[in-house]
């Protein structure tokens, strides 16, 4: 499961000022090309030195939707929409929108301003647009879906007669279904895909053959293997969504639980990326553990060494822990006389890179290296970053649980904070969210630029891996134990495998 959460605050050093601009709502203060005042209008915004801090819901909501005059900055769009499920479901939202949407369109067209009433509506299915193609999965809802319906029906009256308005909603609906079409699919395929058979483990000084087939007589160049290994991520990662990320923020917000409790499902991504980190780590595990002679299991850690180092240059910093992980599993750990022959100069540094202090100060710092590569890279070779996802799941935890959702005055709070963390830094709670995930999603866009080998990958995926009761087992057999503690323990494992026989 995911990583248990520290009480320490995510040393976030990118500065996104520059991202979000001189106005988050890209209109500066309320004015011109705002939208009007009134009950629950721009005059419940609250702006500060250009930016909006806090608002009530009602407020932020009629600053998503446009006017003739006025269309909402696309980091407030992406912001407000991937934020506002924390306190209102998306169908609910959606049929706000068309609330006011009727609202103006009364409004011109007691006018009987057509111009005006076509720009509108032009700028209504842009946001539509917008929408589906950043949150298509919000529409899976069929409340949802029968609101964008209502919705696009009414701004289609303005344009009987050239039909551009139309052709724009066609375009964009078939786009959205093509979307929930390819997820739909990508979901049936991966319920079929099994976790790696899970092998209990032999009874007793039944190890397998030296013979027997392990990753070295599949792949035996660890720069091949770290680049299948970042095949297999961008590929699983790649169907992970903004809204499923926040669903962690909603689903751990006790206030607003019972509002999200329909959408848990929608953490299956998640918990299938993080299924496969266990995995992977459990697969190291079983390769180092299932090796007979102390001289191949020597080779076997080296090989695994090199791997995660090769993840590392690569930017795949998820499965270079995951490889640390299994390394650094007890019947792994334990055996000392296969470590006093490993060279262990290169997992020292990998180590150092990975260490848990000062909330991972170093890998943060690598982390941030590689961010910036891949900003200024040409080629997708260097563009690759693949955070370690519990860690990335815990700063977005962490964001959320600092902060207050709501200020005194009831408003959403969009404050600034100063936090002294090892610098000064300036933190928004959903800016830096929404920021945060905007991010990550860039990376998972990535195109992987390594030439695929199902060989490789297939022995990855579905090559069994031990129990934690069978590395044990495995480990003792290997090495046996050196004191009071693994002697009983080994005395139980004994007795319950002979129960079994």
């Amino acid at each position: 499961m995911f990583l248990e959460p520290q009480e320490t605050m995510p040393q976030t050093s990118v500065v996104f000022s520059s991202i979000l601009g001189p106005s988050c709502s890209g209109q500066g203060q309320p004015g011109m090309g705002e939208r009007g005042g009134g009950a629950g209008g721009s005059g419940d915004l609250i702006f500060q030195d250009g930016r909006l801090i806090s608002g009530s819901l009602e407020a932020l909501m009629e600053h998503l939707v446009p006017t003739v005059d006025y269309y909402p900055d696309r980091t407030y769009i992406f912001t407000f929409l991937l934020s506002s499920r924390v306190f209102i479901p998306p169908h609910d939202l959606l049929a706000r929108v068309g609330q006011l949407c009727v609202e103006q369109r009364q409004q011109l067209e007691a006018g009987s301003e057509k111009a005006k009433l076509k720009s509108f509506s032009a700028k209504i299915v842009q946001l539509l647009k917008e929408w589906t193609e950043a949150f298509p999965f919000d529409f899976q809802d069929e409340k949802a879906m029968a609101e964008l319906k209502a919705i696009t029906h009414r701004v289609t009256q303005c344009d009987e007669e050239n039909g551009t308005v139309k052709k724009a909603i066609s375009q964009m609906t078939q786009s959205l279904l093509l979307s929930l079409a390819a997820r739909s699919q990508l979901q049936e395929l991966r319920e079929k895909l099994r976790s790696p058979a899970m092998d209990k483990g032999p009874v007793l000084k039944a190890k397998p053959p030296a013979a027997q087939k392990d990753i070295l007589g599949v792949c035996c160049d660890p720069l091949v293997l770290a680049q299948q290994l970042t095949h297999i991520e961008l590929e699983r990662v790649s169907s992970i969504h903004p809204e499923d990320l926040l669903q962690i923020v909603s689903h751990m917000d006790s206030r607003d639980k019972h509002r999200c409790r329909g959408d848990v499902t929608k953490t299956y991504s998640l918990e299938a990326y993080d299924n496969w980190f266990n995995c992977l780590s459990m697969l190291v595990a079983t390769e180092v553990c299932r090796v007979v002679k102390k001289k191949h299991r020597t080779r076997m850690l080296e090989f695994f060494i090199d791997v995660a180092r090769e993840c590392f240059n690569i930017g795949n910093f998820n499965s270079m822990m995951a490889i640390i992980s299994g390394m650094n599993l007890s019947p792994v750990a334990r055996l000392k006389k296969t470590w006093s022959k490993v060279k262990t100069a290169k997992f020292d540094v990998l180590e150092h890179h990975m260490d848990p202090s000062s909330n991972f100060c170093n890998y943060r710092t690598a982390l941030q290296g590689a961010t910036q590569r891949s900003q200024t890279a040409n080629s997708s070779r260097e563009k690759i970053v693949i955070p370690v996802f519990n860690l990335f799941v815990k700063d977005i935890y962490f964001l959320h649980k600092i902060h207050t959702n709501h200020l005194p005055n009831g408003h959403i709070n969009f404050k600034v904070f100063q936090l002294k963390v090892k610098n000064l830094l300036t933190l928004q709670k959903f800016w830096e969210i929404s920021r945060q995930i905007h991010e990550f999603m860039t990376w998972t866009q990535v195109e992987c630029p390594f030439e695929k080998d199902k060989k490789i990958q297939s022995y990855l995926l579905t090559a069994p891996i031990y129990s934690e009761e069978a590395l044990f087992i495995a480990s003792f057999e290997s090495e046996g134990p050196e004191n009071h503690m693994e002697k009983d323990s080994w005395k139980t494992l004994r007795s319950t495998l002979l129960n079994r026989a």
